[in-house]
């Protein structure tokens, strides 16, 4: 996973606004940040991104 985006991930988490594995409200919030590593990393690595956010590995 880039760093950029587990960056972007955590800037996400860190609002407090969505459940984590709330993947359209995520995708969304990194949409409308200009997040646009996330938004295409979440559509093609749902996994890998369910396994940082369960493990902090990435």
């Amino acid at each position: 996973m880039p760093e950029r985006v587990k960056e972007q991930i955590l800037e996400i988490r860190a609002t407090g606004e969505t459940n984590m594995f709330d993947l359209p409200v995520v995708q969304r919030m990194a949409y409308e940040r200009d997040y646009f590593e996330l938004v295409v990393f979440l559509e093609e690595h749902p996994k890998e991104y369910a396994h940082f956010i369960l493990t902090g590995e990435g």
